[in-house]
């Protein structure tokens, strides 16, 4: 393979996705702060925030917690111009680059992506000119590289790699999970864009949290293997292993989460052959794992006309189904208190077009309806 741009770039990102949260809701700033204090203190670098991460309020916390405290050439920062989500029109679009300079006070942005392409959604970006108006972004200094991250299959990838010969990286989801996973194709996605010559940034390498609390089988696959090393570091380690990563991104939510990730990326050292071993004896175990693969992005939320919690919904499913005593009927109840319920889908589908892993949300909203509500 060839050289990529980010081969010196520290391999653990802190994405800026899921940052801890107050009682009210709100982000906790000054968790963050340490957070983002500790990051810094191990010599990591990369911080990856979006438009439309938390309603902006990502951005705004990556203002607070990192800009305004730490010099510029500190650290690197990624935000993401989501076209198909907060943009009615090409202007609205466009000014999302603009609106993420002014709530980030970062003066440029070290990476760009256009924000999450699928099937669904990728044309519109053509219409609204967004691939022209990133690289005249980028001549104007306001953006060092640029790219997009990614949500569909490989044929779509090998297409927009070939249109688009000029990106200078992609992010794609890619772990031990998804590897083979027909539905996410993480490895024909990883090939392709190394084919193409293409530095990778990694999302999703726990999978939203699911391989930092896999099912039992794996759980003892990789406890016997190694008993002091937690269930996510294997996960991480694994995307990071790969050749052509820039950074493997990881969405922490409380300190204790950014030690466990700093303890073994700060000196990072790739999955060894008998490793390695051990994760394809995991991925064999998650073969017969039939969880909802949900990461919990919310994106199925934005705009679903009867406010269902799907990712919460989903998260008592799954739940469920590793615990027989878990009580279910119970948490169902909590995390749909004051919004819709699972049988109040009309089916309009604008979840399952919005849904990064391609679920098909409308039939597991029916089966948790059978089993949740009375």
């Amino acid at each position: 393979m060839e050289k990529y741009f980010g081969e010196n770039v520290p391999k653990l990102g802190f994405g800026l996705m899921r940052l801890p949260k107050l009682s009210d809701g709100k982000i906790d700033i000054e968790q963050t702060k340490e957070m983002v204090d500790l990051f810094l203190d191990a010599g990591l670098t990369y911080f990856d925030t979006a438009y439309v991460y938390d309603n902006g309020e990502s951005e705004k916390a990556a203002k607070a917690a990192l800009v305004d405290r730490h010099p510029r050439e500190s650290y690197t920062l990624c935000t993401k111009l989501c076209a198909w989500m907060g943009a009615n029109d090409e202007k609205s679009a466009k000014q999302q680059f603009y609106t993420s300079l002014e709530r980030t006070g970062a003066g440029y942005f070290d990476y760009y992506l256009l924000h999450a392409l699928q099937r669904s959604n990728y044309k519109i970006y053509d219409e609204y000119h967004i691939w022209d108006f990133v690289k005249e972004q980028k001549a104007k200094g306001l953006i060092k590289y640029y790219g997009f991250s990614f949500h569909a299959d490989s044929a779509l990838l090998e297409e927009l790699l070939t249109d688009h010969p000029d990106v200078d990286f992609v992010q794609l989801q890619i772990n031990y999970a998804d590897w083979e996973n027909p539905g996410v194709e993480s490895r024909e996605c990883w090939e392709i864009a190394r084919r193409h010559g293409k530095s990778i940034t990694i999302m999703e390498p726990v999978k939203g949290g699911a391989l930092a609390d896999p099912v039992p089988a794996v759980q003892k696959i990789l406890k016997s293997a190694n008993k002091d090393a937690s269930l996510a570091s294997w996960a991480v380690r694994f995307a990071a292993s790969l050749d052509g990563i820039i950074t493997v991104l990881s969405g922490m939510s409380n300190l204790e989460q950014m030690k466990d990730n700093i303890s073994y990326m700060k000196n990072f050292k790739p999955l060894d052959e008998a490793e390695q071993a051990v994760i394809r004896r995991a991925q064999e175990a998650l073969k017969v794992d039939e969880s909802v693969p949900c990461t919990a992005c919310h994106y199925c939320t934005d705009g679903c006309p009867k406010n269902i919690p799907i990712p919460e919904i989903f998260s008592v499913k799954n739940r469920q189904r590793g615990n027989a005593e878990f009580r279910g009927k119970r948490e169902y109840v909590i995390a749909t208190e004051g919004k819709g319920r699972a049988s109040d889908c009309i089916e309009c589908g604008q979840c399952e077009n919005a849904c990064p892993q391609q679920i098909k949300v409308i039939s597991h909203l029916k089966s948790c309806a059978e089993q949740f509500e009375d």
